[in-house]
């Protein structure tokens, strides 16, 4: 009821005005670009004149020719050894050709360029664009179209394992902050020409590269078309991160748990991807995104498959016993010393007596205290210099903790529930998942601080209802409970053989809802292996 009265609240607020500065519904007509190329530099000159990096090269060796070629780039953005390759070669274009009449005929200077992927560009707009994107513009003098030739380089991060989730068996490469870099990450590990990138290009003052990736007759056609309709709605001025696109799109806004996964590691797409989902990768960041989801799949990692399905499952039941841990332990504890004293066995009963018999607040204040406190330290960790963090961390909480109990203010009992309470909740595999734990746990304490039990309750009921009604890019986030699939439970908290996985999830799939063929299981070698033994040497 929470949530509802917040989408109401929200919905009932006036739209405001557009001014003349707002952003149209559909984008500005680009303008068309000059024949003359002195009038074309003048206009790329002017547009970046308070750039020290950008750099103008005029070409006018053939007498024939008076300033026949101009290349543009930015330095920094471009390859030092594709440079001088590109330049040397329009050198000898300019220095072999007789008249500018031969340059513009039969489009020789694109034809003979030896780089790939080369593109025409219509509008100075584009050049903007490409210029900004690591390209070199060539400009031919007379012609209405400029080239632009990919030789994009400069510094980069290198290809490091991921630090936000780390595995101890499978691939120890993640992404990194260049998109070309990512989209061939994951080319690597699904090698078919199904696998497709539809790019586009969001922020008008940004312009960032956001790239659409699904595999065609697996994804469903009508997921991949609405996750384009989303991004191309997307009117602002700049994307820095994928968590932009995040909140753009995301189904429910008024929820504090995540409707899309977001993850460093190019084999969670590339699964996720084969399973029939889309991933959404965003130039400038090592984190993509992954749709449609449902809540089972925060508790799921790709190290499941590398290992025995007997572990897998052992694990899957420990992360959702770790979350209803961390939801709801605290609440329990205060509603358990509070209210329902009698549900204690009278020996344990006895023995928090005693721990509380100086300590001056109640249990709900004492647990309010101890996790508000330990969120700062946690915080304060993760801000702090890397080298000094953890230590300041692990002693903060280990001197506080030790102290406020000696002081009366907490009971070593609270410290204890407390403490589980977080490592419980470092089990979660995705921090956005974790992080709406941490922040649903305050309610329902609140809840049972006031209600007992029956204020967990309360509390659990609307919580459930919200979660069977929130969706993913039209998939249900509770699925294959709500709806129910039976076909889906053989990889849900019980992971089965990957020979027993016939088919693929249900209202994540399209068509091709068949992962392998049937009768996988492995029978082994029917013929018995004789050992021959040498003969023993005499003695």
């Amino acid at each position: 009821m929470l949530f509802r009265w917040m989408k109401r609240v929200f919905q009932s607020q006036p739209l405001p005005q557009k001014s003349e500065k707002s952003f149209q519904n559909q984008p500005k007509p680009f303008a068309k670009l000059d024949p003359s190329l002195s009038n074309t530099l003048s206009t790329i000159r002017e547009a970046f004149k308070d750039s020290p990096d950008f750099v103008v090269r005029e070409f006018a060796e053939s007498a024939a020719c008076d300033t026949p070629l101009a290349v543009c780039y930015i330095e920094g953005l471009t390859d030092p050894v594709l440079l001088i390759e590109l330049m040397e070669h329009v050198v000898h274009l300019v220095n072999t050709a007789p008249s500018i009449e031969e340059l513009r005929a039969d489009d020789v200077v694109r034809k003979t360029l030896p780089m790939g992927h080369i593109e025409n560009l219509d509008s100075p707009d584009l050049i903007y664009r490409a210029i900004l994107t690591g390209h070199v513009v060539v400009l031919v003098d007379g012609e209405n179209y400029a080239i632009a030739v990919p030789v994009s380089g400069g510094e980069r991060r290198s290809v490091q394992e991921p630090t936000s989730q780390t595995v101890v068996r499978g691939p120890k490469e993640g992404f990194t902050e260049e998109i070309n870099t990512n989209m061939t990450l994951i080319r690597r590990k699904i090698r078919t020409p199904d696998l497709k990138f539809l790019m586009h290009h969001i922020g008008d003052v940004t312009q960032t590269s956001v790239a659409v990736t699904y595999i065609d007759g697996i994804a469903k056609p009508e997921v991949v078309e609405e996750v384009k309709k989303r991004l191309n709605s997307i009117r602002t001025d700049s994307i820095l991160e994928s968590g932009y696109i995040e909140e753009f799109i995301q189904d429910a806004p008024i929820t504090p748990f995540p409707t899309m996964i977001n993850t460093e590691r190019p084999d969670t797409v590339a699964g996720s991807l084969l399973d029939g989902q889309v991933a959404i990768l965003v130039d400038g960041t090592p984190f993509a995104l992954i749709a449609p989801v449902t809540f089972f799949n925060f508790f799921q990692t790709t190290e499941d498959y590398y290992q025995r399905y007997d572990i897998s499952t052992f694990l899957r039941a420990i992360r959702l016993m770790s979350f209803l841990v961390s939801l709801l332990l605290p609440s329990t504890f205060i509603a358990l010393t509070t209210f329902q004293q009698e549900m204690i066995p009278t020996t344990l009963l006895i023995t928090l007596a005693a721990q509380r018999e100086g300590v001056p607040f109640p249990a709900l204040l004492e647990a309010l205290l101890m996790e508000i406190t330990f969120e700062v330290i946690r915080e304060a960790g993760v801000r702090m210099p890397r080298a000094i963090g953890p230590a300041i961390s692990i002693v903060g909480a280990l001197v506080i903790g030790q102290a406020a109990v000696e002081a009366g203010l907490v009971s070593g009992a609270m410290v204890i529930v407390v403490s589980f309470t977080a490592i419980s909740n470092f089990v979660i595999p995705y921090f956005s998942m974790a992080t709406a734990v941490r922040l649903m746990r305050f309610p329902f304490m609140l809840l049972a601080g006031t209600l007992g039990l029956f204020g967990i309750l309360v509390g659990a009921v609307p919580l459930l209802v919200h979660l069977i009604s929130l969706k993913s890019f039209g998939a249900d986030y509770m699925m294959p409970f709500s709806p129910f699939y039976k076909s889906n439970m053989k990889d849900l908290i019980l992971r089965v053989p990957w020979w027993a996985m016939k088919t693929r999830p249900n209202e994540k799939a399209g068509q091709n809802k068949t992962r392998q063929s049937a009768h996988q299981y492995p029978s082994g070698s029917d013929n018995t292996v004789e050992h021959i033994q040498e003969p023993k040497p005499d003695r």
